[in-house]
């Protein structure tokens, strides 16, 4: 039961940044580009990298705090849903120029920050 409230709480808290983040960005992005949920998404993604790293660095995390911060926080904060939702409506406005740009760029972006939140630790 500690491990779901755990998870509860801190995906509350990433969901609430996130909204108010994506809130903000959405609306003065560039073109039809979601800057907002790209931005979560690889924040959160450098967040996990780093987060990750921290456990598994000398035990510098335990094991409800890595819980707390990765499936919870980091879980509530990322948004592949509405990425995905988004992309959808690129695609259905034949926004395909758009679409590819934000669909790689959040990918690739997301995936080096992991690698790059997990370099940034070892490193310290």
């Amino acid at each position: 039961m500690k491990h779901i409230l755990l998870v509860f709480i801190g995906g509350g808290l990433g969901s609430v940044l996130r909204y108010v983040i994506s809130l903000q960005l959405n609306k003065t992005g560039i073109s039809n580009l979601p800057l907002g949920t790209m931005l979560v998404n690889v924040v959160g993604s450098l967040l996990i990298g780093i987060f990750l790293g921290l456990a598994l660095k000398n035990n510098t995390l335990n094991s409800n705090q890595a819980l707390f911060l990765t499936a919870g926080f980091c879980g509530g904060f990322t948004t592949f849903s509405a990425f995905a939702f988004e992309n959808q409506v690129l695609l259905k406005s034949g926004d395909y120029m758009t679409f590819a740009v934000y669909t790689i760029a959040s990918i690739t972006l997301a995936v080096l920050a992991v690698f790059l939140g997990l370099w940034m630790v070892k490193g310290a």
